[in-house]
């Protein structure tokens, strides 16, 4: 009873307020709405024959008819919309840039302008077909979408056509990668370049603009998108004397076709009404990168049929099978053993194809470019077209395989190792490769060896080899060790001159000063840069300056040598220690004032002594008297102060 006063209550104040709303509401629809509170036992009142359907003006609510008639047009004010759904609107509204569209929902929705270009005239009352996108965005607008509307319907009759094979008009509206753009229904669709027409098309732009007729070719309803076709047209009227020419093909039969259009992966040919495809690897014996090299435009040429489909009308074709495999009518000279001659017209990480006639190669083997046993790559030693001489090392005719080898052109150069390239002599070699632990030099065709990061230098350490040399620059080195039988030297470019350390050990003698310019520095202190190209090192503790700042890179400054490691060529200095030592220098110059000051007093005190004691016991009297009456002239005068 509370809750059917509050909701009669609620009605009388909407009545006044002037609301369309009736004046009583549906009063079981509105109860289960609220959660009832745990029954209570009812209790007799003063008030039990209150008439709760009287409101505070004292009208009575309305008949059971009138109620079922307010209720059903208050339910019909209700419209219930689907996202994706189609559906009528009208213009309610014109901005500059939007189109203000009523659909009977709670909210207008909002469409740009731009979506309504091929309808310059639209006004006010107009009824359009729109697509709810989303009923309530994140903003709680109302998403429509006219384009979308248009699109669906279009795909919808895309479908049907495509079912029916009915001929449509379309509108080429521009130009794409590989065909043109034409609107369709309002749709955009693809026309591929190849079904333009029957002959190649390589002017796209004189189409673009023109309305043309078209067949839906093929449809993708998962991502709608259709293609249309023109050639289909027009292929329809040579179908049958395709028909005729299919059905007088066999495998093997050899026919005249004109070369009508080339592509990069082969040639298209016209065999009197049926086109056929040669493939580029059927044009040649021997490796061709285009068609081009062998075919031209227009060209009338012999081909033979390879294999051919009456369903799909495909033709393959082939040129090069009207003559021999060159493998069976190999040359004489082509032989193991011998030299021969060849092209590069391929390269792998493995090694090089050598073409030596065409339809004829063979492989060189990256193990068989050169005797040097360091690695080699492949694409850095070859380039495509170049020619190379090889021998011939193994040769199969049966699976047409040949292995090649330049490097046994030569004699293997490791063979007498010793003389031409013996310990400690002298040599000049070329930078092949860097690493971080050494420089890898060849000194002949298949002759090289590891310089160590080590062996550099005798004076600088560096961090890597690529701050003293670069890949492609002379350098002399010497010959440290052999190592024969895995094909390795061991060189070293210091050891070309004498190790001057054993020469500076006086020079940078423990507690002489230099000059240095710090050029590194890092956590644990600085690599100083002192004369005759050395590097000393500076803790951190040791670059304290006297104002109490620190040393920084790029500084010069004086250092002191406080370690001085010739068997690890290591040099370790201080300026800290410089400053440090004048103070203590100072310190010990006035100590050393001092003491003899002191010695000075002593000497006089002795001498004074010496005197006293040969005085007379006379002068001594004397004395003593005169220093009485000096005692009582000081005792007045303090008097008198007084």
């Amino acid at each position: 009873m509370v809750l059917n006063f509050i909701f009669k209550q609620l009605n009388a104040d909407a009545q006044e307020s002037g609301a369309d709303i009736p004046a009583e509401a549906d009063t079981a629809a509105t109860t289960a709405t609220i959660t009832a509170p745990v029954a209570e036992p009812i209790v007799a009142s003063a008030h039990d024959d209150f008439d709760w359907s009287v409101d505070k003006r004292n009208v009575t609510s309305y008949s059971k008819d009138e109620k079922e008639k307010y209720d059903k047009v208050y339910e019909n004010t209700f419209v219930q919309l689907n996202d994706g759904e189609l559906m009528k609107g009208t213009v309610v509204g014109l901005t500059k840039t939007d189109v203000v569209l009523n659909i009977g929902f709670k909210s207008d929705g909002l469409i740009s302008l731009n979506e309504f270009r091929d309808l310059p005239n639209l006004a006010v009352g107009d009824e359009v077909e729109v697509m709810i996108v989303e009923k309530e965005d994140r903003d709680g607008h109302l998403n429509l979408s006219r384009r979308q509307a248009r699109i669906t319907r279009a795909w919808e009759r895309i479908m049907e056509v495509h079912k029916t094979g009915e001929v449509i008009t379309g509108v080429v509206t521009s130009k794409t990668k590989g065909g043109l753009i034409v609107d369709v229904f309002g749709m955009e669709t693809f026309l591929p370049g190849s079904q333009i027409d029957v002959k190649p098309v390589t002017d796209y732009d004189q189409f673009v603009g023109k309305t043309m007729e078209f067949k839906v070719v093929k449809i993708n309803e998962t991502i709608k998108n259709a293609v249309v076709s023109h050639k289909a047209l027009i292929e329809s009227d040579i179908e049958a004397q395709r028909a005729e020419i299919m059905s007088k093909l066999e495998k093997g039969q050899v026919l005249e076709g004109t070369v009508k259009n080339i592509t990069d992966f082969g040639a298209f040919m016209d065999l009197g009404g049926l086109d056929g495809l040669l493939y580029i690897t059927d044009i040649s014996w021997g490796r061709i990168s285009h068609p081009t090299e062998v075919l031209k435009l227009d060209q009338k040429i012999n081909v033979v049929v390879l294999d051919f489909d009456d369903e799909k009308k495909r033709i393959s074709l082939g040129l090069k099978q009207l003559t021999p495999h060159p493998w069976d009518v190999l040359a004489e000279n082509i032989a193991e053993g011998n030299v021969v001659k060849g092209k590069v017209v391929n390269i792998e990480d493995y090694g090089a194809f050598l073409e030596i006639q065409p339809g004829v190669e063979g492989l060189v083997h990256v193990s068989e470019i050169t005797w040097a046993n360091t690695p080699i790559n492949a694409k850095e030693f070859f380039k495509l077209g170049d020619e190379h001489e090889a021998k011939v090392v193994t040769l199969d005719k049966a699976s047409r395989k040949m292995s090649l080898s330049i490097k046994q052109l030569s004699a293997d150069p490791w063979n007498d190792i010793e003389t031409k390239f013996a310990e400690g002599s002298r040599h000049s070699g070329l930078v092949k490769n860097i690493t971080n632990y050494g420089v890898f030099v060849e000194l002949a065709p298949g002759i090289g060896g590891m310089i160590h990061i080590s062996d550099l230098s005798w004076l600088k350490r560096f961090n890597h080899p690529s701050e003293y040399t670069k890949v492609g620059s002379t350098i002399d080195v010497m010959i440290l060790g052999i190592d024969k039988e895995n094909r390795k030297l061991q060189l070293g470019h210091k050891q070309l001159e004498e190790d001057p350390w054993n020469s500076l050990a006086d020079t940078f003698a423990i507690g002489s000063l230099h000059e240095g310019t710090v050029s590194r520095r890092d956590d644990k202190g600085a690599t100083v840069q002192l004369s005759y190209g050395l590097e000393g090192f500076a803790p951190n503790r040791h670059l304290q300056k006297e104002d109490g700042k620190s040393i920084g890179a790029d500084e010069t400054a004086q250092f002191m040598v406080i370690e001085f490691d010739r068997n690890e060529k290591r040099i370790v200095v201080s300026h800290t220690r410089i400053w440090e030592q004048g103070k203590v220098e100072e310190a010990e110059a006035v100590k050393r004032e001092a003491r003899a000051d002191a010695d000075n007093t002593r000497k006089a005190v002795k001498n004074v002594q010496a005197k006293v004691e040969k005085a007379t016991l006379g002068d001594l009297g004397v004395l003593a008297d005169l220093k009485k009456k000096m005692d009582s002239g000081a005792a007045d005068e303090t008097k008198a102060a007084e």
